[in-house]
């Protein structure tokens, strides 16, 4: 395998490890990602990772609802949904706004949508295969 310039990777590789390197180049570290990023990343993935909150989103799809109506849409006591609200909130999902005594919610970016969505058509695709 070479690069563009025609040098062959594998044997460069192999120079090194032979020269007592470990395995990989030091430009690998480049593509390192970031703590806090990938910490963002996984706080989002476990918010979506329950059924409850998922159904919750859904609901939020076609605009927002308050959280009484959230639950009689999940059939759920008022501590488990705000339980789960209050999840999807710290972490950036929902957006929150106040009318006297009422908390509306709705989505708080179109990409939320966007990746259930793309979490649907994966689980679709793996079933045809």
């Amino acid at each position: 395998m070479a690069d563009a310039n025609g040098v062959d990777l594998e044997d460069e590789l192999l120079d090194r490890l032979a020269d007592g390197a470990t395995c990989g180049l030091p430009e690998l570290r480049d593509r390192r990602v970031d703590e806090a990023s990938v910490d963002r990343q996984l706080r989002a993935f476990k918010a979506l990772a329950n059924d409850h909150r998922i159904r919750i989103l859904e609901a939020l799809r076609d605009g927002e609802l308050c959280a009484c109506e959230l639950e009689a849409i999940l059939d759920a006591p008022q501590s488990t949904v705000a339980s789960h609200l209050g999840r999807l909130r710290d972490v950036g999902l929902v957006h929150t706004r106040k009318s006297g005594k009422w908390t509306y919610y709705r989505i708080a970016d179109t990409a939320t949508l966007q990746l259930l969505d793309l979490a649907e058509a994966l689980e679709t695709t793996g079933d045809e295969a």
